[in-house]
């Protein structure tokens, strides 16, 4: 298998209960499973928390993970792209951008490689993707020239 036939990575999102341990539990299954964790986090909801971690196998790790006894747990597909930290006011025109053409971001976080990792509606998916695609574009577009004023 090459590189472009690897799975695309997943959101795995996995509500824990606010237990010691329930972590360790999560990465001891998924370790057994051969799944690796390549970003994310895990925060409080409801007396319980919810963990939201980039995978390369949601489906590997969904099936661990139920198998287990641990979850629930869904897969689902993410959109990822690169902000440049050092410029001030990255975030606010990504996020304006997803705004005008009507996304809504779910959940957001950071891979192991700097990449912002984008949870959206299934339905959202076509359009964030193309917004993506445009500032990412148009991020080249300002490294190429010297600048940043092209994706502000």
């Amino acid at each position: 298998m090459t590189a472009s036939d690897a799975p695309a990575p997943q959101d795995l999102e996995v509500r824990l209960p606010g237990t010691p341990g329930a972590l360790a539990d999560l990465g001891e299954t998924l370790g057994r499973a051969g799944v690796s964790l390549e970003g994310g986090g895990v925060t409080g909801l409801d007396g319980g928390r919810v963990a939201h971690f980039l995978v390369d196998d949601g489906p590997r790790a969904v099936a661990a993970l139920v198998a287990a006894g641990l979850g629930p747990a869904v897969a689902r597909d993410v959109v990822t792209t690169r902000l440049a930290q050092d410029v001030p006011g990255q975030m606010g025109a990504f996020a304006r951008r997803l705004a005008e053409a009507g996304v809504v971001v779910r959940t957001l976080y950071s891979d192991h490689d700097g990449n912002l990792v984008l949870l959206v509606a299934d339905d959202d998916l076509p359009a964030c993707r193309d917004v993506v695609r445009a500032w990412d574009a148009d991020r080249e577009s300002a490294r190429t020239a010297g600048g940043t004023a092209g994706y502000r």
